[in-house]
């Protein structure tokens, strides 16, 4: 076993200004997030069926993600996981800095700024989602970084040999937040740029995406402690992510089974 490292969250302070580790994380899988993108677009829109994405449209992209991961993120989490806190205390939403980002929140957040992108570009919206889609898992192994380094996300007990002992406990356990940034990162976006390597389907990304994420998510719950003010929310072993990922296993299949049933459109 090993002890769970007790960081200082503040990574920087300037006069009355404190930039947190949290934040960084943030801003790094942001930046990475752009590159990426950029670097796909050189790849993507050569065909006469293709979208063209110009550096011009991938700013836009970042500008629009970034306000619905974080308005998105912050208010789903606090009524996926929160809401006690939010009726306690409402100016806790813009609480940011403390952590608390809802990954669903954060992804319905996306959706509305693929939506308002799609009409700036005059993309459709799957055009839109299937283009950042495989760069977003830069961005969520970044954020579970962060997670870890604020101490979120404890594991539950366990006794095998990597186990955490996190502050303030006296027990092993697993330590999810790693998990879940290997799962959502690296896994996630080996299977993304597998599956683009060739021309797929308009949605089919999308598709996969939501099944990769949900189906990563769910089973990295295994190994995460529930939220002590929610516990189990059904047959005393559903988490809430658990419960929030499977209609989006199920919509990605929908998806996908939709786009090769429409398999004349095609993207990367």
């Amino acid at each position: 076993m090993w002890n769970y490292p007790e960081f200082d969250p503040v990574a920087l302070s300037l006069g009355p200004i404190s930039i947190h580790w949290y934040a960084l994380s943030y801003l790094v899988g942001i930046l990475l997030v752009w590159r990426h993108a950029s670097i796909r677009s050189r790849t993507t829109g050569t065909g006469s069926k293709k979208p063209v994405w110009t550096e011009e449209h991938i700013s836009d992209a970042i500008f629009y993600g970034v306000f619905g991961v974080i308005l998105g993120g912050r208010i789903g989490y606090m009524l996926f996981y929160g809401r006690q806190e939010l009726v306690d205390d409402p100016l806790a939403l813009f609480k940011v800095w403390q952590g608390g980002m809802s990954f669903h929140g954060g992804m319905l957040g996306v959706f509305v700024a693929a939506y308002l992108l799609g009409r700036l570009t005059k993309k459709t919206f799957f055009e839109v989602t299937d283009f950042i889609a495989p760069s977003i898992p830069i961005a969520l192994g970044c954020g579970r970084l962060g997670n870890f380094i604020n101490g979120e996300l404890p594991g539950r007990v366990t006794d095998v040999p990597w186990a955490a002992i996190y502050p303030g406990d006296i027990v092993g356990r697993h330590p999810s937040s790693l998990y879940q940034a290997f799962l959502e990162g690296p896994v996630l976006f080996l299977i993304l740029w597998l599956f683009t390597r060739r021309v797929r389907p308009v949605v089919s990304t999308s598709g996969i995406f939501l099944i990769g994420y949900g189906s990563l998510r769910f089973c990295s719950e295994i190994f995460r402690e529930p939220d002590a003010h929610l516990g189990f929310v059904a047959f005393e072993w559903l988490t809430t992510g658990q419960l929030l990922s499977l209609p989006m296993i199920l919509i990605g299949i929908c998806f996908l089974v939709w786009s090769y049933r429409h398999s004349e459109l095609t993207t990367n």
